[in-house]
């Protein structure tokens, strides 16, 4: 495997031994991320080097928690080592997350030194972490989240994220997306239109609110928000097909044509896909016959 090789998702699960799911709520964590070039996501040597190191941090019984705000407090004190998974060993000595360099070991979190690590190294000294703040609340909830048993504890988390932060779009987004999922559609309408107050350019929630707007029997607004999740991301099939099922309801034929034809462009692997083509044949069919 060379430095410019690029690995899928199922090429790494394969590779590392990992599931979707670990790989999907370690990038929710921005532990490890897949790249992004032209619709397609992937990742390369240096993440699957991440990779192997969150796995074996993790079956130590390292929190991910706990590594995230490790990493972050890394990133921020050693500007150069912006992979600091791939370019430094990061390993637990069985109680705290250590990082070490040159012979030399740092509790990146307390700021204490294992060894007389070289402080000028550091650019500036490291200060000692405060009590959880709304982005360690959103990590203890996407922990609890991910756990599948534990979404009460999941809710209070994002919860304390929003007391501490009430303007964190990530944790309305998914605290919205709760809501969704245990069919409270208008708490989650209301959650995600929270998240457009903070971040009117947040495709995502452009997104769920238009899907929850559809739902609940408004279309009109529904393909408002998909146009806007759409010309923020256009390389977001899910946008695409919802706006494409919209437009179809309201009779926009042409339009919803543009979007089935999109889907099936971006995502042509999608099991969905076989219905998107029934569906663009379908309204090219009433394009070709005159109706709007």
């Amino acid at each position: 495997m060379g430095a410019t090789d690029r690995f899928s998702t199922e090429d790494v699960q394969r590779i590392v031994g990992l599931t979707a799911k670990q790989l999907d709520y370690w990038d929710r964590l921005r532990l490890v991320s897949p790249r992004k070039e032209q619709g397609n996501r992937f990742y390369d040597f240096r993440d699957l080097i991440g990779l192997r190191t969150v796995k074996q941090l993790v079956e130590e019984g390292v929190p991910a928690s706990r590594l995230r705000r490790a990493l972050a407090a890394l990133r921020e004190k050693l500007s150069h080592a912006q992979v600091p998974l791939a370019e430094l060993r990061v390993f637990s000595d069985g109680k705290d997350i250590l990082v070490e360099r040159g012979g030399a070991r740092l509790e990146p979190l307390s700021g204490q030194f294992a060894l007389n690590f070289e402080t000028r190294e550091l650019g500036e000294k490291v200060r000692v972490m405060a009590g959880p703040d709304a982005d360690e609340w959103l990590a203890t909830a996407l922990e609890y989240e991910a756990d599948g048993k534990t979404r009460a504890e999941a809710i209070d988390a994002y919860d304390r994220a929003l007391s501490a932060d009430p303007r964190k779009p990530e944790a309305l987004i998914n605290c919205g997306t709760l809501c969704y999922e245990d069919g409270n559609l208008r708490k989650a309408a209301e959650y995600f239109r929270r998240a457009l107050e903070v971040d009117p350019e947040n495709a995502l929630a452009h997104f769920n609110l238009g899907s929850v707007l559809e739902e609940t029997g408004r279309p009109e607004a529904a393909r408002e928000h998909l146009r806007q999740a759409v010309r923020l991301q256009p390389d977001y099939p899910d946008a695409h097909y919802n706006l494409a099922f919209v437009c179809e309801k309201l009779g926009a034929y042409a339009e919803a044509q543009r979007h089935w034809q999109a889907f099936i462009t971006l995502d042509p692997l999608s099991p969905w896909c076989g219905y998107a083509r029934q569906r663009l044949a379908s309204s090219k069919m009433k394009k070709s016959a005159g109706t709007t």
